[in-house]
């Protein structure tokens, strides 16, 4: 009987693991997947889309593109160009004459990328408006705790997802997704938790913004890393009037050997032909009606 009732319960037992499908295995903990990441001479790549929209109107504003390069407690140095969406025949019937003349270069240098360099807080910024301002034998302005992205940065991506704390941030309370994650998340808790968009913005948010939340969606891989991310914010968020901002970023290339430096000495110059060395007006530019 023994031998009979042991046959019978192999036999079951076989019976039930052959008919229980495997369980799928758990997601990868995005945030574990990218401290992994941070290892001195690594980096990740990006390519991002600025669109701005008001009613029935939507407009590609900004283009990007960057490297960042990581050391074990964050990122280390990022190498970022970006393009405005100004094409040549914007600009044809500008008027150059008389006054209008230094409003017309500056216009015209707007349509040209522009690209910044940033070596722990020093930031070496070259190309669009710059361009106009620097003495003429050099091509680069030194900033100390300078803006990641320059001035077209502030439209960039505000979600740095080579951050573990900003990742944490918007996982908290996130859904999922097949996918990834999908979530909201308040101004002020992106602002306390990420050092790039304090860096990025410069000036800190009014209480109004802050209570401002940002609709974004996570895509990750397999190993649990970020492959892409589209945030969504009132134009507000910006200090640009009305509209929303949409930045569409995907990340390629996690762990691959990055090695940003700085330009070279003589190319760099710390003060504008002008004397003076404060990028605070500049980084003011009304973007938000060139976005409108």
């Amino acid at each position: 009987m023994k031998r009979i009732l042991t046959g019978v319960a192999l036999a079951t037992t076989a019976a039930l693991v052959t008919a229980t499908p495997a369980l799928a295995a758990a997601p990868k903990d995005p945030v574990v997947a990218v401290k992994k990441q941070l290892v001195a001479g690594k980096g990740v790549k990006f390519t991002e889309r600025t669109t701005v929209s008001e009613g029935d109107v939507r407009d590609i504003f900004l283009r990007r593109s960057g490297t960042l390069q990581f050391k074990k407690s964050g990122i280390a140095a990022s190498d970022i160009t970006g393009k405005l969406n100004i094409k040549a025949s914007d600009l044809e019937g500008l008027d150059e004459s008389g006054e209008n003349a230094e409003l017309a270069a500056m216009v015209k240098a707007m349509a040209q990328p522009e690209r910044t360099i940033r070596i722990g807080t020093t930031s070496y910024i070259s190309g669009n408006i710059w361009a106009t301002m620097l003495p003429e034998d050099k091509t680069w302005f030194k900033a100390a705790n300078g803006p990641t992205g320059g001035l077209l940065g502030t439209f960039g991506q505000p979600l740095n997802l080579a951050e573990p704390a900003t990742v944490k941030t918007l996982l908290k309370g996130a859904k999922t997704t097949g996918s990834g994650y999908t979530g909201k998340t308040l101004v002020r808790d992106l602002w306390k938790a990420s050092p790039w968009l304090r860096a990025t913005w410069v000036d800190k948010p009014s209480a109004k913004v802050q209570k401002t939340a940002i609709s974004w969606r996570i895509t990750v891989n397999k190993a649990g890393l970020p492959t892409r991310v589209v945030a969504t914010f009132p134009m507000s968020v910006l200090g640009a009037g009305k509209g929303t901002v949409s930045v569409d970023t995907s990340y390629t290339g996690w762990g691959s050997a990055v090695s940003i430096k700085a330009p070279p000495a003589d190319e760099v110059a710390s003060q504008f032909k002008d004397g003076e060395s404060d990028i605070s007006d500049a980084l003011e530019l009304p973007l938000g009606s060139i976005a409108g």
